[in-house]
């Protein structure tokens, strides 16, 4: 009568059934169409990496104050149409567009169409219009967020910095503030001192009995809790020391790390640089890395840009009014300026504050739940913009952003009342996203701290076509060579484990593309890594099938016991693995990283091709045969 098999291992992995004694594997339905599935996504997510890149034009911003939105479109469509060019397409992607061409003839033609379109007066530009590689994925995979994966700077050329922030230049100027800071304190509390200077790192306040040092000491700890205030144990006057305390000291350091690597992506993206690498290396240093880009001192002029900031105020006079609308000259001792929204504006020369006085900008909400702009100045520009807000309440002031000798204004908000005490707020007509990207102006203009550049490398775009030609080849030929022993030895069940080794390599692949991962030469190192580490799964299978079957196990039985009871061990193996390629992604950074991503993908996928995939194709070929004689194992199997 019918009779239930039991192994051990999952017991739901197959399905054993018999009518006359034999036994038979077979997969679920629904296990065989999650199969079905993920080889069809595979292939689907893979695609793309195969057609290549093709020549592209891409239009970005060459402003901080001017916005790349999908309106830019149809005037690049224009002025490609007015010079009889047909680009494969014309999109929006992120914060630039991107038009893709057949050959580099027409793109270079495309190149000087849309400058002239877009930049009538060469000398001041309002667009980058540069040259560019996209990739040849029909639009129906690119509709499917298909995309092939980025090519690491090691595959495409290009150039590399490291780049060493100098900290102590942050933590000097952040002192300088508080001391700044402590000064409008003491005298805002008519607290009476006999000096304050900055010594290093330390501020020190001379005071003229213990009755005031005490009392500053209550003062200056309550107003400034990133500050630890002592008494100078040695000194012969009253004297008490501020030192920034270990925590407000390493956010600092991070805060001017994070605002210079901000500052760094605002300016590559001149470069038209499809995927900069920018990455903090350890607690003061930048890596910078640019793939496709071979010309160096370009490069390095746009990283180590100035840009400023500058506070004035604005003049709303008749003979400014006669100006704007062209009916008489600018004013003496006024500029004209172009706003945000293309707007002319008259301001005043005198600067009345620089980016060196405000310390932070956020957006935010004003007290009525409007979009609004916080800024936080230092002593010095807190003091100067009460008197300046006191005296010119009803005017306007402007914010302008200075790059490159040019100057655009950020925002030129009414002056509505005195404001004291350092916090300014900026309200009006404008949405939440115009005001964090105007947050971000304020506070991403310039460097928080100096920048050095210690390591500097260039990639010919040659060697970046040889590495990948190498790379390719090595998990090719590798994979050749698995193949052709594994069907050697095993026979059909080396072929079958051939197959999962290629979808092994397929999911792997589509992984890395949906994730939109930048491939390096480590990454192609742990590909082939990975492709010998997946094998070893099927070497054990086959070799538990063959001893099931050596011991005088029935076939269909051998195979079930096989798989089953590989599965522990291929469990145990991987698990180890894993832990270690883990640890690498947790502690290592740059090449090594780039490996450990690859490699402990690649050990997931690889648990399920070589287990479940494998063993699909295994019932699909013998499972339905009820009286099985022997299957094709090697070595008289």
């Amino acid at each position: 009568g019918p009779r239930e098999v039991s192994a051990a291992g999952p017991p739901h992995d197959s399905l054993l059934s018999s009518r006359s004694g034999c036994p038979m594997n077979r997969y679920p339905w629904w296990k065989s169409l999650i199969l079905a599935i993920a080889v069809v996504v595979g292939l689907l997510y893979t695609l793309p990496n195969f057609f290549g890149e093709a020549p592209a034009v891409q239009v970005s911003s060459a402003r901080a104050t001017l916005k790349i939105d999908a309106g830019l479109v149809p005037r690049v469509e224009q002025a490609l149409g007015a010079a009889g060019l047909k680009p494969d397409f014309v999109q929006l992607e992120g914060t630039s567009v991107r038009a893709r061409f057949s050959d580099t003839d027409t793109q270079l033609k495309a190149r000087d169409a849309i400058v002239r379109a877009l930049n009538p007066d060469p000398a001041d530009p309002s667009y980058i219009v540069a040259l560019n590689l996209v990739s040849r994925s029909p639009q129906w995979l690119a509709g499917m967020r298909a995309l092939p994966m980025y090519l690491g700077l090691d595959l495409r050329g290009g150039v590399h910095f490291l780049m060493q922030v100098d900290m102590a230049a942050a933590l000097t100027k952040k002192t300088e503030s508080l001391a700044g800071d402590v000064r409008t304190l003491l005298r805002d509390k008519s607290i009476r001192h006999g000096g304050i200077q900055r010594s290093g790192d330390t501020i020190e306040v001379r005071l003229r009995d213990r009755e005031t040092l005490d009392k500053a000491r209550g003062v200056l700890t309550d107003a400034q809790a990133e500050v630890l205030w002592t008494d100078a144990a040695d000194a012969a006057e009253p004297k008490l020391v501020g030192r920034i305390k270990p925590e407000a000291i390493r956010n600092v350091q991070q805060q001017a790390l994070t605002q210079n690597i901000n500052t760094l992506h605002n300016r590559i993206n001149e470069l038209g640089v499809a995927e900069p690498v920018i990455q903090q290396q350890g607690s003061d240093r930048v890596v910078v890395q640019l793939p496709g880009v071979q010309d160096v001192a370009k490069a390095k002029d746009i990283i180590g840009r100035t840009a400023t900031l500058e506070v004035r105020l604005v003049d709303d006079g008749a003979e400014a009014q006669a100006a704007l609308t062209g009916s008489g000259p600018v004013p003496f001792g006024t500029e004209r300026y172009l706003e945000r929204g293309g707007l002319p504006v008259i301001v005043k020369r005198q600067v009345l504050l620089t980016g060196e006085n405000l310390t932070d900008a956020q957006a935010g909400f004003d007290e009525n739940q409007q979009p609004a702009v916080h800024l936080t100045l230092d002593a010095r520009g807190s003091r100067i913009f009460r008197d300046v807000t006191r005296e010119n309440v009803g005017k306007r002031m402007a914010i302008l952003l200075f790059e490159k000798g040019k100057g655009e204004v950020v925002t030129a908000p009414v002056i509505r009342a005195e404001i004291g005490g350092g916090r300014v707020q900026i309200s009006g007509a404008m949405t939440p996203v115009e005001s964090a990207d105007t947050a971000l102006l304020l506070r991403a203009g310039s460097l928080a701290a100096p920048m050095e550049i210690i390591e500097e490398r260039l990639i010919g775009p040659s060697l970046g076509a040889e590495n990948i030609a190498k790379g390719f080849d090595s998990v090719l030929y590798g994979f050749i060579a698995i193949a052709l022993f594994m069907c050697a030895y095993y026979m059909l069940f080396g072929l079958f484990s051939t197959l999962a080794l290629g979808v092994n390599l397929l999911l792997l692949v589509a992984i890395l593309s949906m994730m939109q991962a930048t491939l390096t030469l480590p990454g192609i190192a742990a590909i082939a890594l990975v492709l010998g580490m997946a094998i070893d799964a099927n070497v054990l299978i086959n070799e538990r099938v063959r001893e099931e079957l050596r011991s005088g196990t029935s076939p269909q039985m051998a195979i079930h016991l096989g798989y089953d009871r590989a599965f522990a061990t291929i469990l145990d193996s991987n698990v180890t693995t894993l832990i270690a390629g883990v640890a690498l992604l947790a502690f290592g950074s740059g090449p090594v990283r780039g490996f450990a991503v690859v490699h402990c993908l690649g050990i997931l996928t690889s648990m399920f091709s070589a287990v479940f995939f494998s063993r699909g194709l295994v019932n699909l070929w013998y499972g339905r045969k009820k009286k099985l004689q022997g299957v094709s194992l090697g070595h008289g199997c």
